[in-house]
């Protein structure tokens, strides 16, 4: 009579062993799959940044890393700095033309091609970096930007900021109105145009040029970034009065500009690594910009910089001009007209909403700290 118990035994045995060997086969040929998946891509992208601006540029090889670091190297894009590939103000054109797949650049800097390239990045008097996050991210702020960029065969995520910029080293003080007339002051863009209703003469000067421009008298003042950057140049010797805020850059996103043929071809899973890696960035370049301006104001300082607000008729005036220009502008131009609109009734209730907040909690912590009341005993 057969032992039922082991042919059962031995058929299970059997059954399990083919099952695992099954399993496995199954293993090896599904690896075919998610390697289509996750195809060999080499990108270059122009950066709009020398490397001496570590912060902003490194930006750039963020998204790079992120995204070879998340496919084992197999999404590789290649980092050039400006001039390398192309010059650092023709970097989105560059990607539009078809000289390169990708570009880490500021859309502002196509202003002069078409004006609508300005609010995906930053318009005088839009909105902090913070609120420019949420924005972008909740507000639809991504999605209107890439309708508008779609006729330049361009797709962009936000890949930077650098928080609320300085308002730029000046040969004398700005106390009234007044001392605005006749100033020639580097820089370009719609905030060129906001102060050249005030009296301004705006400048482009290319910025290896702007340190020796100021020391010679060409120009009488200049704006650059913030503290952490504007340390490496030495404008305090030339220009002494530092003045805040950059009201033209309250948060100015810095893209990641993709052209758009490169971007559909990209499999689900890239497109979705490519939006987590670049909002990462996006997150980590005003982080970096918050710890290290601190103490590089105060280093600025030390150096003989004398620190200066812009008064309050200054800034209600260049406001005033502001929505002057962007008036002008949105008669003009659809895409602008249709962005600017979009994003007010957010930065209207942003702004009310943040002094119940950040606005409140910061100042009383301001005082706190005037008090010298944030440091230990000793510390």
């Amino acid at each position: 009579m057969p032992n039922h118990n082991k042919l059962d035994r031995r058929a299970f045995l059997n059954r399990t062993a083919l099952g695992g060997a099954a399993a496995t086969a199954g293993t090896v040929l599904a690896a075919p799959a998610i390697a289509q998946e996750m195809p060999q891509i080499n990108w270059r992208m122009v950066s709009s940044f020398p490397t001496s601006l570590d912060t902003i540029y490194g930006g750039g090889e963020q998204i790079a890393d992120r995204l070879r670091e998340t496919t084992d190297g197999k999404f590789d894009i290649q980092v050039f700095a400006a001039g390398e590939l192309v010059p650092g103000l023709e970097a989105i054109s560059s990607v539009t033309d078809g000289t390169v797949e990708c570009a880490h650049s500021v859309g502002y800097y196509n202003w002069g091609k078409d004006p609508a390239f300005a609010p995906g990045a930053d318009l005088p008097f839009l909105l902090s970096a913070r609120a420019k996050a949420a924005y972008n991210y909740y507000g639809g702020g991504i999605e209107l930007y890439n309708e508008f960029l779609a006729q330049y065969g361009l797709v962009s995520f936000p890949g930077g900021n650098s928080g609320v910029q300085m308002g730029g080293w000046f040969r004398k003080e700005i106390n009234t109105l007044d001392d605005l007339k006749g100033l020639k002051m580097r820089i370009g863009g719609l905030a060129g145009m906001v102060l050249e209703r005030l009296g301004v003469v705006p400048q482009q000067i290319a910025g290896g040029d702007v340190y020796a421009s100021l020391e010679k008298g060409t120009i009488d003042a200049a704006e650059w970034i913030g503290p952490y950057d504007d340390a490496k140049l030495g404008f305090q010797k030339v220009a002494p009065y530092y003045y805040y805020p950059g009201f033209w850059e309250g948060g100015p996103t810095v893209g990641f500009f993709i052209g758009k043929e490169h971007w559909d071809a990209l499999p689900a899973t890239y497109q979705a690594l490519v939006r987590n890696c670049t909002q990462a960035t996006d997150m980590a370049m005003v982080a970096k910009y918050d710890y290290v301006n601190p103490p590089a104001l105060k280093q600025l300082i030390g150096d003989g910089a004398q620190l200066r607000a812009f008064s309050e008729p200054v800034l209600s005036a260049a406001f005033d001009a502001a929505l002057q220009v962007y008036d002008e502008i949105s008669a003009e131009n659809e895409w602008f007209k249709r962005q600017w609109e979009a994003v007010q009734p957010y930065r209207d209730d942003w702004y009310l909403y943040a002094q119940t907040s950040e606005y409140t909690f910061d100042t009383f912590m301001m005082i706190q700290q005037r008090q010298g009341k944030l440091t230990p005993s000793g510390g």
